[in-house]
């Protein structure tokens, strides 16, 4: 295994990005999960990042995160994003201990001795985007020696190669919120391969079925308590991967007008005063992007006091970053041309694959009338 380091799991990252780049039409055209992605990130210790130092992590902070989920989406978005899950789980749990001691120490070992693969499975098909605030409809009855969870999840990346999950439930019917831990090899565990997305294809985001599965009393996590809702910094992996996708697009879009040059013209088209505008304006959006993002996560990293009073520049970044990424890869394909439409094209899968970001909790609407609620109940 590389031995990942503090100074050079960024240079780690871009070595697999170009892996996974040379893998990404494959993996894209048979919307298969990217197992020897995976793989590699095993081999490289990447599952780990995020779990805090004392339990055999990297300790990495939320700025170092976005950056490795950036710099890995330009080679794949699919793989980064299911990767960030992972990670920003795991990164939540070094920030609050929400979990009890030995449930943190529980996961991170099976994370670091046995490279588990953990997701957080809590959209329900009833109840939408858990951002929304509804009771998950799975449930966790108590028994006498543990619980017993029925119930199902849709939107849950990398179901088909996940080893555990750690799964929303109304805990004994009462509307509390727990987050229990579900081991996939336990009986009545399934997954039903529902996920037909033209975008983000080998994330594999189908249905996790729980039927009747049994779980120890310690497998309950924690329960959420309702009147403390708590900011998710980590859920800035969202726009960072996009970002990662709309800076791939920018790429490309450059080394081809660098490189095409029609027999009409004495040179590339980057001669073309209306290609350089069109550059111009996708640095503009990436700079905007990237320094809002990164500004907020560095008060994050800076400020944990004033954790509770980021929500609202969270959820702002997140806007601005993914709606940058959309318009990014938009002025890229019009650069390209109609070549950017071919199936071999790789600006065609970007444009696929940016729009989801459009479509993750918070979407859009939800973050313009927070941000309204956010200044509005002040007045």
């Amino acid at each position: 295994m590389t031995q990942i380091t503090e100074t050079n799991y960024q240079q780690e990252a871009e070595r697999l990005a170009e892996v996974f780049a040379e893998r990404a039409e494959i993996v894209d055209a048979e919307a298969e999960f990217p197992y020897a992605n995976f793989e590699d990130l095993k081999e490289s210790g990447f599952l780990s990042l995020t779990i805090p130092k004392e339990y055999g992590g990297k300790g990495l902070n939320l700025y170092q995160f976005l950056q490795i989920q950036e710099t890995l989406a330009k080679g794949d978005a699919p793989t980064a994003l299911s990767l960030g899950w992972q990670l920003g789980v795991l990164l939540e749990q070094a920030e609050d201990r929400n979990w009890s001691e030995a449930s943190f120490a529980k996961v991170c070992r099976l994370v670091v001795e046995e490279q588990a693969l953990l997701n957080l499975a809590q959209t329900e098909r009833a109840t939408g985007s858990p951002s929304r605030g509804g009771i998950p409809t799975t449930v966790a009855e108590k028994e006498k020696d543990g619980w017993r969870i029925n119930g199902a999840k849709s939107f849950t990346s990398m179901a088909v190669a996940l080893d555990y999950s750690i799964v929303t439930v109304d805990v004994n019917r009462t509307g509390k919120k727990g987050y229990v831990l579900i081991d996939h090899d336990s009986p009545n565990v399934r997954v039903e391969e529902t996920w037909d997305s033209i975008s983000m294809k080998a994330t594999k985001s189908d249905d996790l079925i729980l039927d009747n599965v049994w779980i120890a009393e310690d497998d309950l996590l924690f329960q959420e308590d309702p009147k403390k809702p708590f900011p998710k910094g980590w859920y800035l992996q969202i726009p960072a991967v996009y970002l990662g996708v709309a800076a791939a697009a920018r790429d490309y879009a450059i080394h081809f007008a660098s490189t095409f040059q029609p027999n009409t013209l004495p040179g590339p088209i980057k001669e073309v005063p209306e290609v350089r505008r069109k550059i111009g304006e996708i640095e503009l959006e990436l700079f905007k992007a990237r320094e809002v993002l990164y500004a907020v996560a560095k008060q994050w990293v800076e400020r944990p006091d004033n954790r509770a009073e980021l929500g609202p520049s969270l959820q702002a970044a997140k806007h601005i970053a993914t709606n940058s990424a959309n318009s990014v890869v938009d002025l890229a394909m019009r650069i390209v041309g109609a070549r950017s439409l071919s199936a071999k094209n790789p600006l065609q899968r970007h444009y696929r694959d940016v729009r989801a970001g459009l479509h993750n909790p918070p979407t859009d609407d939800a973050i313009v009338y927070n941000l309204a609620k956010s200044v509005l109940d002040k007045s």
